[in-house]
C-alpha cells in the first residue's frame, strides 16, 4: 500500500537530532532539540528523582492499569504546583486534572476535548509558536490563525500588535499562550501584559489554552505561575497544559497533564466526565512511572526542596550560558548587539542567525541549529562555547 506514496517529510527538530546522532566530528554540538543538558552535555536524572524512584520501588505493590484520568493524588500534585495552593480553582474545586503523556498528550487531549464541543472555534497561535502547535491542533480539525508575538527588529515582544489583535478575537475561539519561557522565542510578558491580556480574555469570551511545559525554568517556580493564577482568579474557562520533562528531567516517562478550569465545582465535574472519553479512545490509561515519581516528590517535604534546588541549578547554568554567549560572540567580533539573549527566559532564543548561517555552521563546523535560528542555550558547555562562537563568527563572514 505504500509504493505510490511520497514519505512524509521529517520533523524540523526531531530529524535535526537524528543528522546529529550519525554525525562523527568529536567537535559537533546540538543547539536543536529542547532537552536540557548539563555542562558535559548529559541529560542527567535528578538526585530527587533517584531518590523517590527507590521509595517507589520499595513501596508499590502492582503494576495493574492506572484509572483513566490518572492517579487523584498526581492530579493534587500538579494542580498545587501548576494553580497554586491558595488559589481559588484549586480551593473550591474548580478544576480537574488528567494524567496525560507528556505536555503533547496534554495538549492533544485538550484538542480533542474542544473539538467535541467547539467545532466551528479558531484556534490562534502566536508568531511564531512551537512547530507542534499547529500540528496538533490542525490534526484535530481546526482552522488555525496566528496573533503578532515576537518582534524581529527589536528582538523583543511586540505586545501592542499583540494585545490588539487578541482584542479582536471572537468569542468562543481558542487561544495558545506561552505561560512562560517562549519557545522558539524566550521573549516573555511581563505581570502587567499578562494581567491586560486576561482583561482581554475576559472581555472577548475567547478561551485560553496555557502551554506551561518550562515551570520553574523562567525565574522560579512560584514567578512562573502568575498568568495561571490570573487567569485563575478571572473566575473563567480556561486549560493548562503542563509537563514534567523539563522541570524534573523525565523526558522518556513522558509525565504531564492536562488541567482544565471552570467557573465552578460542577462545570468542573462535567468537564472531567468528557475528558475521560477522550483520554478511553486515545490512551485508555496514562503510563504510571513518572506521574508517581513526581508525586512522591512533590508531597515529601525534603524532597521537594531538594528538587527546587536542582531545578534552580538548571536555571542558573542556562542563565550563566546565555551570559557567556553574548561575552563570546562580542569578543569574537560579531556585528550587532547581541544583550538580548540576556534578557530571554528559558531554554530557547532566538539568535538572530541567518538560514544562511545557520546551513553554514551545520555544513562547515558540525553545528546544529534549527532553521530560523532558534538556539538551546543548554546546549552551550563552558567546553564548547568558544568553539560555537568563533564559528558563529566565521560563519557570519563567511556568509556576508
Amino acid at each position: 500500500m505504500w509504493k505510490n506514496i511520497q514519505p512524509a517529510p521529517p520533523d524540523s527538530i526531531l530529524g535535526l537530532t537524528e543528522q546529529f546522532k550519525k554525525d562523527q566530528n568529536p567537535q559537533k554540538v546540538n543547539l536543536g532539540v529542547g532537552v536540557y543538558k548539563d555542562d558535559d552535555g548529559n541529560t542527567p536524572i535528578l538526585e530527587a528523582v533517584k531518590k523517590a524512584e527507590q521509595v517507589l520501588l520499595a513501596s508499590q505493590t502492582t503494576k495493574s492499569y492506572l484509572p483513566i484520568s490518572g492517579d487523584p493524588a498526581y492530579a493534587k500534585a500538579v494542580q498545587k504546583l501548576v494553580l497554586g495552593e491558595n488559589s481559588d480553582p484549586f480551593q473550591s474545586s474548580r478544576a480537574v486534572t488528567v494524567h496525560a503523556p507528556g505536555g503533547t498528550g496534554a495538549l492533544k487531549v485538550g484538542a480533542d476535548l474542544l473539538k467535541k464541543f467547539a467545532p466551528q472555534a479558531k484556534v490562534w497561535v502566536s508568531s511564531p509558536t512551537w512547530a507542534n502547535h499547529n500540528g496538533i491542533f490542525s490534526d484535530a480539525g481546526f482552522e488555525l490563525d496566528s496573533y503578532s508575538y515576537y518582534n524581529p527588529e527589536s528582538k523583543g515582544l511586540d505586545f501592542d500588535r499583540m494585545i490588539g489583535e487578541l482584542a479582536a478575537i471572537p468569542s468562543g475561539d481558542i487561544v495558545i499562550l506561552h505561560t512562560c519561557c517562549h519557545n522558539p522565542s524566550g521573549v516573555d510578558l511581563d505581570q502587567a501584559q499578562w494581567d491586560e491580556v486576561v482583561r482581554v480574555a475576559k472581555q472577548q469570551g475567547w478561551i485560553p489554552f496555557l502551554d506551561f511545559a518550562y515551570q520553574g525554568f523562567g525565574e522560579g517556580v512560584e514567578e512562573d505561575r502568575y498568568a495561571v493564577e490570573q487567569f485563575g482568579a478571572a473566575g473563567i474557562d480556561f486549560l493548562v497544559a503542563s509537563s514534567f520533562s523539563k522541570n524534573f528531567g523525565l523526558y522518556n516517562e513522558r509525565t504531564g497533564a492536562l488541567t482544565v478550569i471552570c467557573p465552578s465545582a460542577e462545570e468542573a465535574a462535567v468537564a472531567m466526565s468528557h475528558l475521560k472519553t477522550v483520554v478511553r479512545t486515545n490512551y485508555s490509561n496514562p503510563p504510571a512511572h513518572g506521574g508517581l515519581v513526581a508525586t512522591i516528590i512533590l508531597d515529601d517535604s525534603q524532597l521537594y526542596q531538594q528538587w527546587l534546588a536542582e531545578l534552580a541549578d538548571m536555571r542558573v547554568r542556562i542563565k550563566d550560558m546565555r551570559h557567556a554567549l553574548v561575552q563570546g560572540l562580542n569578543a569574537c567580533g560579531v556585528p550587532g548587539d547581541f544583550s538580548f539573549i540576556e534578557r530571554q527566559r528559558g531554554m530557547f532564543s532566538f539568535s538572530g542567525l541567518s538560514d544562511d548561517v545557520v546551513r553554514w555552521l551545520r555544513a562547515e563546523k558540525n553545528i546544529y541549529v534549527v532553521g530560523g535560528g532558534r538556539i538551546n542555550l543548554a546546549g552551550l558547555t563552558t567546553k564548547n562555547i568558544d568553539y560555537v562562537c568563533q564559528s558563529i563568527a566565521e560563519a557570519v563572514q563567511a556568509v556576508a
